[in-house]
């Protein structure tokens, strides 16, 4: 059976972690058949195992891979390389620990059902409580300035429980530049921005201990990066093709130049390739293969398209 469902689990020194939130994952993969599920765990340049203790975890499962980036990069970063490799027609972003119930699961397979984004939230109906005074209250006065600042209704930003589209997974993973935790706020702006629809889901969770983000390390870094994203020119690279280009034509190219991450975007008159912006070279192969020509585009120009993912 194939794949239907990715499970993207970005990871940074989380290898006390990981066990338990594979006891809490496993009920919901028995649940929603694991033949049709791929877990695939992004090991963010760790020192602790993090990726054996992943592999060894995860390996009896029928279809796991475990991805490794050699640096610390960030987990924006490894979001992006997560979505490159993903299979499933639908895609869920999730933390190691699973501090978000797994169960919620399928009601946001359901959203994306009729959504490109179904993104979790703690705060539809309830404020969000941290396991310290001080945690609960700059999470409040951060999200109160990100509301602000790139002008999003949503009260919980930074839950780590999304779900996606494959193709909406793929353009967002594209064009998106933030490498650390600030990426779910580019995330909700660039969806504004490129006219994809976000269902907000409701789901509990439990403050796990061990948490890889530290209030007074992380603040400064994550708000430069909030403030930069507003200012931000996301041109993105792409080969702008004939309508009549088909998606087996543009995957025959990016086999052969096994270019990874690659995204469809119809319009009425032509079609752009969006490439990540390290397949350069791939999308100069990609224009003289398929009539097309190397380009940029802005997020006004891929708005309202029709996205297919290779």
């Amino acid at each position: 059976m194939p794949v239907e469902i990715s499970i993207v689990i970005p990871a940074y020194n989380e290898a006390d972690r990981i066990d338990e939130g594979f006891d809490r994952l496993r009920p919901v993969l028995e649940q929603l058949g694991p033949e049709r599920v791929e877990v695939i765990v992004v090991d963010d340049g760790s020192s602790d195992g993090t990726g054996r203790t992943a592999a060894v975890t995860y390996g009896a499962l029928p279809h796991s891979l475990v991805v490794h980036q050699e640096t610390n990069r960030g987990k924006g970063a490894a979001f992006r390389l997560g979505v490159s490799v993903a299979r499933g027609a639908s895609l869920v972003v999730c933390d190691a620990d699973m501090a978000i119930d797994p169960v919620h699961l399928p009601e946001v397979l359901d959203a994306l059902r009729t959504s490109p984004l179904a993104f979790g939230s703690r705060a539809l109906d309830r404020p969000i409580r941290y396991d310290s005074l001080v945690r609960t209250q700059a999470g409040a006065l951060f999200n109160h300035l990100v509301r602000r600042k790139i002008d999003t209704d949503s009260r919980d930003t930074q839950c780590g429980f999304k779900g996606f589209t494959l193709p909406a997974a793929r353009l967002l993973a594209a064009i998106g530049l933030v490498e650390g935790f600030a990426y779910d706020v580019e995330l909700y702006y660039l969806a504004t921005q490129l006219g994809l629809i976000v269902t907000p889901v409701s789901v509990r969770w439990d403050d796990v201990k061990g948490s890889s983000v530290h209030v007074s390390r992380d603040a400064r870094t994550m708000w430069r990066d909030i403030t930069s994203i507003p200012r931000t020119n996301y041109s993105t690279p792409i080969v702008r093709v004939p309508s009549a280009v088909t998606l087996d034509d543009v995957d025959a190219v990016a086999r052969f130049t096994r270019l990874q991450g690659v995204v469809l975007a119809r319009g009425e008159t032509d079609s752009f390739v969006v490439v990540p912006r390290s397949g350069a070279l791939a999308a100069i192969e990609i224009a003289a293969s398929l009539g097309g020509s190397v380009g940029t585009a802005q997020l006004a120009d891929v708005r309202g398209r029709e996205l297919s993912a290779l």
